[in-house]
This record gives structure tokens, sequence and C-alpha cells, in this order.
């Protein structure tokens, strides 16, 4: 067994939102005789992680309750993360969800739940899985009004980009692209930076770049909602026709289209993260 906890920052939880989301048996050992026993709880292994969309880096934690208080309706306690397993990109918590026994509903819900699920043994294939090629940023928040734009390397693209920089500006949004930015000595590092920060990705499959194919799989297994735009149906990668793309055409009209149609995708997709 082991503590999920979602939200609580302040390492402060309600009442009535501990043992959320557990299952009767599990809340008949922790609950004896109807009151929760806290001592319990202290010799479980804990994942802490922030909920889904909040300004918090989305980034969780596995470690340990070293104590915990009542007040009121009030649970004090404090968490020590383990010195022995990095920090996990929540969106690799996501993945890995059914084995852990998490449903999508309680990543977006503060709330303190108990789980049948050994911790340790499903994590430890994410811990030593770590990227080599660049740097997880996992200290840099998500910015909700963020698009992240992968496309060619190519100047003809540049009217492409600007499009598409009204786009998110129509929707309330802001857009770059990984040549907008230099912070880090490593290009790689800039792009995954990117697309981390980032709440929508849009990437151009024209003239099926391997850059953009490689990064719309980092962008994937990151979560993030990618739209995918071409000037042809044919270079959007076999696996990923399924789905729905944005077609244009790269002269002023098409230029125009393709503005609309991705500020209304990105109005939804707004709607649809709120």
């Amino acid at each position: 067994m082991y503590n999920l906890l979602v939200g609580f920052p302040d390492e402060e939880a309600y009442a009535e939102r501990v043992v959320e989301y557990t299952d009767e048996a599990i809340r008949s050992y922790i609950e004896p005789g109807g009151r929760l026993d806290t001592s319990r709880l202290l010799n479980l292994p804990t994942l802490v992680l922030p909920e889904t969309g909040n300004d918090q880096p989305q980034i969780a934690r596995v470690g340990r309750l070293e104590s915990m208080k009542v007040s009121g309706k009030v649970y004090h306690f404090r968490f020590v993360p383990s010195p022995t397993m990095p920090a996990i990109p929540s969106a690799r918590i996501g993945a890995l969800a059914a084995r852990l026994g998490i449903s999508d509903w309680e990543f977006r819900r503060t709330h303190w739940a108990v789980k049948d699920v050994d911790l340790y043994h499903v994590l430890h294939e994410v811990a030593s899985t770590a990227p080599t090629v660049f740097r997880l940023p996992l200290d840099c928040p998500q910015e909700r009004d963020l698009v992240a734009v992968m496309m060619p390397f190519d100047r003809r693209f540049d009217p492409v980009h600007e499009a598409l920089r009204r786009a998110a500006a129509d929707a309330g949004l802001r857009c770059q692209r990984a040549d907008d930015i230099w912070r880090h000595a490593h290009i790689m590092d800039d792009v995954v930076s990117l697309i981390w920060r980032a709440q929508f990705v849009i990437s151009d499959f024209t003239d099926k770049s391997p850059n953009v194919f490689y990064e719309t799989g980092i962008a994937h297994s990151y979560g993030r909602t990618v739209i995918p735009i071409t000037q042809s149906p044919d270079d959007v990668p076999f696996d990923l026709r399924s789905i729905r793309s944005v077609r244009y055409l790269s002269n002023g009209e098409g230029l125009e289209l393709l503005r609309a149609q991705v500020a209304n995708r990105l109005r939804e997709l707004v709607v649809a993260h709120t």
C-alpha cells in the first residue's frame, strides 16, 4: 500500500479530503472502529504530486511521512523525500496511472488516498530510465499561456510561424519556437524546456522533418496536447494520421485560414483545460 497525496502544498490536509478514492477494504484497515489511525499511514510509502494544471512544477516526489498531527479538522504532516528516488515528471505518473490505481479525475482534485499497490515496484522502471541526451527541466513550472511551435529550421517557415503567433494571440495565448530562446548551451535543452513549459504544442510536419518528429514524440511523452499542421497530409507519420491535423497552403490566403483554424482549436483547448 502507499499514500497518494495530490495537492496540499503547505503540508496540511482537510479531514474531509483524507481517504478519498480509497477502497473500502483499505479504509477498514486504516480506520479501525471508524476512526483514522494515523500510525498506519506513517508506515506507508508516499507519492506526492500537484494537481494537474496548477502553477506548481508538474513533478512528483516519492518519500515518507515523518509526522502527522490533527488540529480540529486539519491534518498537519511532514513529507520527507526519498534520497534514492529522483523527482518524476507528473506526465510519467499519468502514464502509469492504471498500474498505480489512480483514476483520471484524481489528478485534478486535491485529496489523500491510500492505494493497494506496491509503489516502489511500479516506479522502479521509471526511476532507472531517465534520459541521457537532455536534462529534464523539473525546476521549470508549466506556463498556462504558452504554446510551443515545432517546425523545420528554415526561413521559408517564418511566415507560418507569424501566422501561428497571431493565432495564439487571438486565443489569448503566446507562442514560441526554440530559436526564440537561448537559455542553454545545448539547443536540445532549450527545445525540451520549451515543450515542458508549454500548455500546448503545434507541430508542423511539412517536409517530414526528423527534428519535428522527434520533438513531437517528446511532447506526447510529457502529456502535452499536440496540434498537427501540414502542407501535405502525406508528410504526417503513419502512426499519427489518426489524429486530426490542420492542412494549410503557404500563400497569404492559406496562412490567414491557418491562423483562424488554429485560433479556434486553441480556444477549444483553453476551455477544456479550465
